[in-house]
């Protein structure tokens, strides 16, 4: 499944029409260990933008109400998908039973030290680590990694090596960034995790995606 963009139909559909980017972008043959994303947003970025799932194409999702900055690149991981696998493992490391997984590809944020300047675009990215955030009863993990072969953060292996105050920051962000004026959100971070448990999630979310859209990979070769 992981490979069929690069199958001969899918090189050629992709030379007439955009390929979509959760379904039809290679996540890569070194998932999880090193993988494409698809970033919706940077930094720079004053506006809640994402990916509509139907048409692919992105969509201002909603404008930031408060002067929440953005510290990295973020965006999703193509071909992955936070289901049961994902909730499964959630739930066994909070001791909860009730956590779903939210029905959408899995959030990563890519750490580099230049200045992208918009997002719709697609980089190569290694895992250091990542966030168990919980929102309502959904697990919505968020991967932090690397930018690869990057000057400042590219020879990071695992989160312990990333200065505290960007992780700090990239923390205060997700736990913020959905705040409405007069609204409390039930949003939390339980856990900080290294890389080796961020390759575990991400491949979790891989055979969730496969048992998902299983039959893809026939409807695509009979276009």
């Amino acid at each position: 499944m992981a490979n069929k963009i690069m199958d001969p139909i899918g090189r050629l559909m992709g030379l007439r029409y955009k390929s979509h980017p959760w379904h039809g972008v290679d996540i890569g043959k070194h998932a999880p260990n090193e993988f494409t994303c698809f970033v919706e947003m940077v930094s720079t970025d004053t506006v809640k933008y994402e990916v509509d799932k139907v048409s692919g194409y992105l969509k201002i999702d909603r404008p930031q109400k408060y002067s929440n900055v953005l510290p990295a690149m973020y965006g999703f991981i193509p071909q992955t998908l936070c289901a049961k696998r994902t909730a499964e493992f959630a739930n066994e490391k909070t001791g909860r039973k009730d956590l779903i997984g939210d029905g959408d590809p899995l959030d990563v944020c890519i750490l580099t030290e230049k200045s992208i300047s918009h997002g719709d675009i697609l980089v190569e990215a290694i895992p250091i680590g990542g966030f168990r955030m919980l929102d309502n009863n959904q697990a919505d993990d968020k991967i932090i990694c690397v930018l690869k072969d990057d000057a400042v953060y590219g020879a990071m292996k695992d989160i312990s090596e990333c200065p505290e105050p960007v992780v700090e920051r990239l923390k205060h962000y997700f736990l913020t960034y959905k705040d409405l004026p007069n609204t409390k959100l039930d949003v939390e971070i339980t856990h900080t995790y290294d890389a080796e448990e961020a390759k575990e999630i991400i491949s979790r979310t891989i055979e969730d995606y496969r048992v998902k859209f299983e039959n893809l990979d026939n409807l695509l070769s009979t276009v």
